[in-house]
Formats: structure tokens, sequence, C-alpha cells
């Protein structure tokens, strides 16, 4: 038998699609259009203006893919009535393949007088028509259109290999041709019926088929297709809708799901489009909303993203001007406080507390608002850091929808507590809709009712809608939706606000959530710990050199007077920060953009070098190289932390060389590398204890085969353990002990079309081997891990994170564990029993697995794989092709405070310099660790220094600053001052040299303070 209520919705939708849909849009005729394609990037709409246009006609080739055609739109407008029902529209179509918006061919619509009105995009390719949109001069149309040719690089979401992500391999073929370019008289009354079908189409899947509401929801529109007279349209509509009336009017029950509906459009920074497009996607997307606005008073939108509001005001400045005037009237939000939607896994501490700084203080000093309300809907994992960088950048809620795509297990919470590593909490919200484009569909509400977790505790959820990743954001269609779905039997109760408001109502109901702490680890998209490893290289050095240009530029302001380059910063902070957006430090963008962060962080590290060189010049005029800076926050060969001195002589490495290859020893490490350029022996010489297990050896390079199912770029999937081949092959071995205080053993190994060279050595006074890895790499689908097996019975490991680290089960106990196969982790990796440990830390690698094997003879032994590189094929077929090099070093013996160090090693390594120079401020005694020492942001002149307590132990510490202070505060992270309930427990003491502080911290507890300059 057929299914009745499929037959049902199957002549629903076809009434809907040819012959309402027809009445809506009545006759179209044909508009006269002529192009101007612009030679080369994006120009100004007064360039374009000035420019010669040609007829163009449906069917010709606006321009080959990322190129932009200029389409100058005039003609007749048409009668429309007095009575309001008729309204005149334009309707382009700019060769739109498919109805997915943000993935290919978008337009721009400009009126002659250079404002812009809205965007066209496939499923939004209306331009209202009249004097006061501007699109409308005297009677007649005239208007222009801005098309962008961006291709579809998914090819229909195929993923497969592309040509399309770099214009140096997309050819010049057309991308898109030019479809019809029409003025119709659009029905107002007929779209309205067509959007009372779809919201009762949709309502009648998503309830009982055997219920009364169904029965007469199907009775009163088959009494409605009945009333509809395609003969008499004007007439019969009305008619049709009074059958609709009484079934739209049966209103919610009162114990319904309530949906608090939030206008959005994440804009993806930088994905399968570079940052250049990134920036008309805003202006497009934002003419969207404004318009949307003028024709709804209760429309109200939340966009995040400090950059891209900076890049409209910048591009756009009428346009910024009108977005200005709708968050003065609160119904525009600015949410999350960040400069971009970044990555939370990868970012190091500082750059994640900077994106808060730079985000809030935009949104601050353009609009005079702060956001309440942390905002990350996409991004691939949260780190358990977050909880406390948001509630001391003034964010006490937080929102992500992405732990919905786990594929192992379901989160258990949608509204909760989210506690960090050092106890704070944030009130949480995963919208249950496990969407964050959503178009408010019946299908979408009635899902986010039977999904939410807490329905027993708590009745109500955020839904973002609009069309997003691409852009476009929110349509009058979805508006209409809204309306319609206010409360309506059968379905949640909708209410379109901001989300504070949610969280406010949230909250206030919900006195007591379920806590979920620690990190929230995605199931998914493990590779992004790894891909485009150039990116993170530049990344993590940015990072460091910003660090270093702050300490020494902020040393030399206060000790030499020399002038701190504060604008120069936060430019290059603000460039960083936007790299980190989840799509370009992950590794998951198209080649283009990956080439250009590449070709940033070149110009960056160029930059920051100088303002480095400037600093040190004033801080140590002296001629010569003598002495050796530590930027780091530990003393390194003797050289106090944050300052420069004189380096001890270095002492001899002992070398013995054999048959079965060389012991490199010192006075801490004696380390056997065999003849395959494996460690085969590294003891701790301190506690006699070796640290590699008896038959095994560390250092080996393991090649997998890595062949996701879905998500090329985004994902290591389990079954690439199945596929692994040692790199035994030696091409090459050999010893260099030229330098006797640091010996290098060096070898060769070729693979596939692929050579590298490692190189093992011991420093004198080193208490860590260092293994360094140059390599030409020319694979496909491949992942390429360095394997360091130690021998300790562990059952976690621990991995830096933000401003402490995280723990991790290394077992595979639970389905948790399991999916848990790759992590990420900053500088270090430490795994250890009581009594002894080992840490493996690097200077650009983030991704790593930790597993415990069966030791012969019984126990265990814990093996930490450092992933180095990937080859993916999708969305870059031609990822991290090239010359790699990563510094890695092995610790034995080593405690998590010994990890610590010797990640801050690796991070900073000594730079040579004139003279002494003496710190600005250091640690006395205990656990601190300084991150930070730089001017503050207000322009003020006062030394601002974070800090931070690395182990998860509670105690003191003290701290000297070597500078004239008058006073000494805490503050937040935005550097204001907080109330003294928030305050860590201190004393300081001020002289006229300087202050000392004595301060009480918590285990990974963040403290910023701030000291005024002795006048």
């Amino acid at each position: 038998m057929h299914d009745t209520a499929a037959l049902i919705t199957n002549r629903i939708r076809r009434f809907r699609r040819e012959q309402v849909r027809a009445a809506v849009e009545g006759d179209r005729r044909a508009l006269t259009v002529t192009a101007w394609r612009v030679p080369g990037e994006p120009v100004e709409f007064d360039h374009a203006l000035a420019q010669s246009y040609e007829p163009i006609a449906p069917g010709d080739a606006l321009g080959a893919p990322w190129s932009t055609c200029w389409l100058h739109v005039t003609g007749e407008l048409p009668e429309t009535g007095a009575d309001g029902r008729f309204v005149a529209e334009a309707s382009i179509d700019l060769g739109f393949t498919h109805d997915r918006p943000g993935f290919q061919s978008e337009g721009l619509v400009w009126t002659t007088d250079g404002r812009t009105v809205k965007g066209v995009e496939p499923l939004n390719s209306y331009i209202p028509l009249s004097e006061r949109h501007g699109t409308v001069r005297g009677g007649a149309i005239d208007f222009y259109v801005e098309a962008a040719s961006n291709p579809d690089v998914t090819e229909g979401w195929q993923f497969r290999p592309t040509r399309l992500g770099d214009p140096e391999t997309a050819g010049t073929d057309p991308a898109y041709r030019l479809g019809r370019v029409d003025v119709l008289v659009r029905d107002t009354q007929a779209a309205e019926l067509e959007q009372d079908l779809w919201t009762l189409a949709g309502l009648l899947e998503q309830i009982p088929a055997d219920s009364t509401r169904h029965a007469r929801i199907s009775r009163a529109i088959e009494n409605a297709m009945d009333a509809f007279d395609p003969d008499d349209v004007v007439g019969s509509v009305p008619a049709a809708r009074a059958q609709l009336a009484d079934v739209l009017a049966s209103p919610a029950s009162a114990s319904a799901h309530r949906v608090v509906a939030v206008g959005h459009a994440h804009i993806d920074s930088a994905w399968l489009w570079p940052v250049r497009e990134t920036v008309r996607k805003c202006a497009r997307t934002f003419s969207n909303v404004l318009d949307l606005m003028d024709a709804d008073p209760d429309f109200v939108f939340a966009a995040s993203s400090a950059q891209q509001y900076a890049w409209v005001e910048r591009v756009y400045p009428e346009l910024f001007q009108r977005i200005a005037a709708r968050v003065a009237e609160g119904r525009w939000v600015p949410v999350g406080g960040m400069w971009v939607e970044s990555d939370t896994n990868l970012p190091g501490g500082e750059a994640l507390a900077r994106q808060f700084v730079m985000g809030t203080r935009y949104f601050q000093d353009a609009f005079g608002i702060r956001s309440r309300v942390g905002w990350l809907p996409d991004s691939f994992g949260y780190s358990a850091a977050l909880p406390q960088i948001l509630r001391r950048s003034g964010l006490p809620s937080f929102l992500s929808q992405k732990i919905s795509w786990n594929e192992t297990n379901t989160f258990p919470h949608h509204t909760f507590e989210w506690e960090g590593i050092d106890g704070s909490r944030v009130f949480t919200h995963f919208p249950p809709v496990d969407l964050y484009n959503s178009v408010l569909s019946p299908a979408e509400l009635a899902h986010a009712e039977r999904n939410f977790a807490d329905k027993a505790d708590s009745s109500s959820s955020l839904v973002p809608f609009g069309h997003g990743d691409g852009g476009g954001g929110p349509t009058r269609e979805m508006l209409a939706a809204s309306r319609r779905a206010a409360s309506l039997e059968g379905s949640p109760r909708v209410r379109v606000a901001g989300p504070e408001a949610f969280f406010d109502e949230a909250r206030a109901e919900y006195a007591t959530p379920p806590v979920w702490s620690g990190e929230m680890y995605l199931e998914l998209h493990r590779g992004t710990y790894t891909s485009q490893a150039r990116t993170k290289r530049g990344n993590r050095r940015s990072e460091s050199l910003l660090h270093e240009a702050e300490l020494w530029a902020t040393t030399a302001a206060l000790r030499a007077g020399h002038a701190y380059p504060a604008e120069r910063l936060t430019d290059i902070w603000r460039r960083v920060l936007l790299h980190q957006f989840h799509d370009v430090l992950p590794g998951s963008s198209i080649a283009w953009v990956h080439r250009e962060a590449e070709r940033d962080y070149e110009l960056i590290a160029a930059e920051l070098e100088q303002i480095i060189a400037e600093a040190l010049a004033a801080l140590s005029p002296a001629d010569g190289e003598r002495a050796l800076a530590n930027s780091g926050p530990f003393a390194q060969d003797g050289i106090l932390s944050l300052g420069a001195g004189t380096p001890h002589i270095e002492d001899r490495v002992e070398v013995h060389r054999g048959s079965d290859g060389v012991v490199l020893q010192n006075a801490a490490l004696r380390a056997h590398i065999d003849a395959d350029g494996h460690v085969v022996s590294l003891v701790d010489r301190a506690s006699g204890r070796e640290s590699v297990p008896p038959g095994q050896r560390a250092a080996v390079l393991e090649l997998y085969r890595d062949t996701p199912n879905q998500w090329d770029a985004w994902d290591i999937d389990a079954h690439y353990r199945r596929h692994r081949r040692v790199l035994d092959d030696v091409s090459a071995w050999e010893l260099d002990d030229a330098d006797p205080s640091r010996p290098v053993v060096r070898v060769t190994r070729a693979f596939g079309g692929s050579t590298v060279v490692a190189e093992i050595s011991l420093s004198a006074r080193a208490r860590a081997l260092d293994i360094a890895y140059d390599i030409d790499w020319h694979e496909n689908q491949k992942l390429l891990k360095a394997a360091f097996p130690i021998d300790v019975h562990a059952e976690s490991s621990a991995a830096e994170i933000q401003f402490g680290h995280v723990r991790r089960s290394i077992l595979e106990n639970t389905s948790w564990d399991a999916a848990r196969f790759e992590t990420s982790g900053h500088r270090w990796v430490h795994v250890g029993e009581t009594g002894f440990g080992a840490a493996l830390a690097n200077d650009a690698s983030y991704g790593h697995d930790v597993t415990r094997n069966p030791r012969d003879g019984g126990g265990s032994y814990a093996v930490i794989r450092q992933s180095l590189l990937r080859a993916p094929r999708f969305p870059d077929p031609r990822a991290d092709e090239g010359r790699h090099r990563f510094a890695l070093s092995v610790r034995p013996g080593a405690s998590v405070r010994d990890a610590v160090e010797e990640g801050y090693r690796l991070a900073y390594p000594l730079r040579a310099v004139p003279a002494d120079i003496a710190p600005i401020a250091g640690v006395v005694r205990g656990n601190a660790v300084i991150e930070t020492v730089k001017l503050a942001e207000d322009g003020s002149g006062d030394l601002v220094l974070r800090l931070y307590e690395p182990l998860g132990e509670r105690g003191s510490s003290e701290l000297r600053i070597e500078t004239p202070v008058d006073e000494i505060w805490q503050t937040d992270l935005i550097e204001e001052r907080v109330s003294p309930e928030d305050e860590a427990p201190a004393s300081t003491a001020v002289d006229a040299a300087g202050a000392g502080v004595v301060i009480e911290l918590a285990p990974f507890q963040i403290v910023t303070l701030r000291a005024r300059r002795a006048s």
C-alpha cells in the first residue's frame, strides 16, 4: 500500500512549486544588463562606476574562477497598484549551480551613488525596487551588481581533489554564465500562502499521522488547494489562506518547548575562499540583514568576530555606520568578544587571551558595548583553559554546537555549567537543534525539542538561524517561519531575540544545572592538529616572537626611554589572531588561504625581529656579541629568565663510538644511538634509570596510511593504526663531533618520494636529548609520526594547553577513552609513574597520541607518538608538499615542572646580544610562570604582567618588579581592575627600586598584574 502521508506531502510540495510559486512571481520581464569584467582583483565601487560597460545576455560568461564582473541593470518599473499587495522586485540568476548559498557565485547590489543594498545568492536572489532602496531613480530601475565568480570548490559537496582552490591552478574557463535578470511583480498574499503551506506541510511530517491534529491540517490544506484557482489568483489566494487560518491559529501547548531564535550568519573568515572574499561576504550578508531590519522591526541579529566588523568599517564605511545605528538600538548584537572565531586547541595561552582582549576592546571602542556571551558555534573542540579565559574576559556564558558532530559518544547535556582546569565555570548551551544555520523549519524545531537532553529541568533552547559558513544570513522566509511558529500547536514556541536574553532566562530557570569538567573533546577532525604544518609553524613562531618583542620593547621603554611600538604590535597581533581562525590554523582551508598565511607569517617574523633588534639595541648599545638574551620564564645555561647575561663556558660531551653505534654522555644523560639511527638507550644518570623499554627503540619514524572516510584535511580515522610502516632504511649515517660541546648523529632515510635527515644531538649542559628532522615531503594520504617508547607504567598522560595542562587517560576502558586516540598539546607531553617520568617537547607540533603497551615479562610501558606531517587531498591537494623542519627533545627523569621548562626552552632559544640586560621582573620563589611582559593596551604606560600556575598546585609565589612603581593591582584579561572578591590573595611592597609581590595562586590560576610607573 502507498504511504498516505507521503502522498499528501508530495502533492503539497508540487502544488507549492508549480502553482503557488508561479502566482507569487507573476509575469517576468527581462531587464537590460551591461557588464564590465574586472581584469584582476576586486575594485572599489567608484573605480567600477567609471568603466565602460558592454551588453551581456543570459548565457554569456561572467568570468574565470575567482574573477569579478560588474553588472549595470536598468529598465522600466512596472505598475503595482495602490493597495500594497503587489510589489516590484528584480530577480538575478548569477549562473547558480545549486541552492546552497555561500559556496558559489554571489553578488552585492549597489545603488548608483555607492550604497550597498543587499546580497544576491541562490535562495535570496531578489532585489527590492524603490526610491527608498535607491534601486529606482526617477521612476526607472537603475542599480549595479558586483558579481563574484567564486568557484564551488566542493564540486557539489563531493570533497574530491580540486585545482579550484588556487587561482594559479583554477584555469580561465568560465566559472558561471549569466542567467535571467528580470523584473517581476510579487504577489505578497501568494507569498504568504506559500509560507503557510511550507509550515503546515513540514508540521505534518513531525506529528503522528493518526492524530487529530494531522487530520485537521490535512483537511485544511486540501480545502486550501481546492479554493486556489490558477485562473483567478488574485481573487482565490485570500480564500485559500482563509482555509488555513484556523489550524495556523491553534496555539502551542502550555508545556511546549520554548525556542529563542537568534538571527545569525556564521561567516568563516577564510575557508574555501580567501580572506579578500570574506570581506565581500560580510558586506553582502550584513546588507541583507539591514534590509530585513528595515522591513521587520522585531528582527534581532547577532554576529561575532571583531575582525569582520573592522573589515566593514575600513572598506564599507557607509554600511558600517548603518550597523552601528542598529547596534545602538539593541537589534544588532555583537557577540563572542573575540577577534575571530578562533580554534581553541592550537593557539597559545597569550594568543587565546588576546583574541578576547582585541575583540572586546574593538567592540567597546566601535560601539560602546561589551558582549557577555562567548560564541564559537563551529570550532573543533574546546580547550579546558577556556572557561577561565572567558570568565576573566567578562563573558560568563558560552555557546557552541560542534560537539553534536561527535562520531562515537553523544554529549550528555545541552545546558550546563562548564568547568575549566582551574575550577572556573561558565554557563554553557549547546543548541539541541544541532545546527548553527537553521532555517526554522518544523523538522528542525521538532528535532530541537526531541533532542534536548535537559528537558526534565529546563524548557528552552537557542536556535541560531540564517545561512552560514559562506554567509548570507537570515531571509524573509525564515522570519515568516518564525512568526508562524510563535505559538503553533504541535511545535515549540518560537521567539526572535538576542542571545543574552536566552542566557538570562535559561540561567534563571535552571538554578542547578549539571557540570561538565575538563576539555570538550571533539570526536572528529583530529587531523586538524597536524594538517598544514607550515601554517602551524608560522603561528608558533609568531607567538614566540610577539612574546619576545613585547618583553624587550617593554624593558627598553622602562629602562632606556625607548618608544614602545604599540600600534605596530597591535597590528601584528591582529594579523596573527586572524590566522588562528578555525579553518586556517587547523589546516582545513584551500591552498590560497594557506599560501597567504605563510607569506604573512614571514612578513610578521621580519617585522618582529626588527622590533626586537631596536629594543635590544636601546638596552645594550655596546658593540659585539658577548651576552645571550633569555626571553623565557626559566633560567637557561645560567642566564636568568627575561634578561641577558654572559654564558658559562661549555663542557665537552663524551663520545664513545663502537660497532653498534655511538654513545653520547654528559653529566645528566647517557644516550645510545644504534647503527640504524634509533635511540636504543636513554639513561637519566641522576637516578640511573633507563627510559627506553627493553627491546624497544625511540625516535623511530612511523609512516601510516591516512585515508579518512570523509573529511580529508580535517580527520584522522582510527583505522590508520592498522597500516604502519617503520622507516628503518638508512641512506647515510654520520657522527659530526666538530663541536665537542654538541656532537650530532646525522641519519638520512628515503621512502616513497620523500627524504628525512634526522639530527640527534646532546649539548654539554642539557637535560634533554634533542632530535631535529629535516623532511622533504612528497607523499599522498600518509601520516608521519615520531615514536618514543618510555619505560613507565602510566594510566594517563599530561599535555600542555593554554596556561596549564590536562591529563588524559591512555587506557581504553570506556568509549570516551577509545575515541580520544589523537589529541592536541602545545609544547610538551609528559608520562610518568611515581618517582619517574619523561617529557617529549616540540617546537611546532600539536597532534600526538599516547598508548600503553604490554612489556615483555609483564607490566607495561607508554609510547608517545608526535604527529609530524600529513598529506590530505582536500581542500588543498598539495598540502604540505616540500621541506619542513621539526625540533623535538626527550627528557628522561622529568617531572611535569621539568616538562614545562623544556617546552619553554624550545620555544625561546637564547639570542646573542651585545651586553647584559637585567630582567624587568622575575619569580623569586614558587610555581608562578610569567607568561607575558608588556605595556598596557590603553596607552597609559603602565606595566602589565600576566602569570599563571602551571602544575595544578596551590601555593605562594613571590615576584620582584625591578622598576620604580607607585601602585600594583590585579586586573582581568582586558586589563581592568577586578573586584576584591575576584582577586588572588596578595601582598605588595613598593620601594624606590621597584616592588615585591607575594601572591597565593590556586591550581592553574591566571593572574594579571598592572603596575603604575613611578612619576
